[in-house]
């Protein structure tokens, strides 16, 4: 299994740290998406910052993957055993993607004035979900799951987005900071990630 990406982009941060919850050993190649090598080009047309081959299998959307590391190695489980549940949290991580991650590619590549709008709408949207972290112990759920995968490597990169959440989101700091300890999500960071919080 090899995984190419940039090595900072918070969606291939969520591939890698699956593939640690699972102890999978993988082969990781950083790549310039601004300049990737011609046959990486041929397998990706999209020209995205991540894809992943096992094989014959190639595939360049951080969701697809993850749950395709999930059904190949299913312990543990990252996804609920019934299809209610399985839908619910495919519905939460899209709604991950819509309302913050969205937010994160202006905040990468926008203007200024996109940019502190992005900020605030990742704020209000993050300072909106604090309840969620006050009745459960991970992201709308009693059980470790993809839908804390996905959004825990956007919390680790608040500070160098320069977005400083409200006092009233402490739950939410709580539950970062206990996820942040997890030997797997120690174990995904790059040099690159680490230096974020230095």
């Amino acid at each position: 299994m090899t995984l190419y990406s940039d090595g900072i982009c918070p969606e291939n941060h969520c591939v890698r740290l699956v593939l640690a919850e699972k102890g999978i050993h993988f082969d990781f190649q950083l790549i310039d998406p601004q300049n990737q090598p011609e046959d990486l080009f041929k397998l990706n047309p999209y020209n995205e910052r991540l894809i992943f081959m096992d094989r014959e299998v190639v595939l360049h959307d951080a969701q697809i993957i993850i749950e395709y590391l999930d059904e190949r190695f299913p312990h543990p489980p990252l996804m609920p055993v019934d299809p209610v549940s399985r839908a619910h949290n495919r519905l939460c991580r899209y709604r991950i993607q819509r309302d913050l991650y969205n937010h994160v590619d202006i905040l990468q590549r926008g203007s200024t004035k996109k940019t502190a709008t992005a900020r605030r709408k990742i704020r209000e949207n993050l300072t909106s979900l604090v309840p969620v972290f006050i009745q459960k112990p991970y992201f709308m759920s009693d059980e470790y799951s993809l839908m804390d995968c996905y959004l825990i490597p956007l919390l680790w990169r608040l500070p160098i987005f320069g977005i400083e959440l409200p006092r009233q989101a402490k739950p939410l700091h709580t539950y970062a900071d206990r996820l942040f300890n997890r030997e797997a999500f120690q174990t995904s960071l790059t040099k690159l990630e680490r230096e974020m919080r230095a």
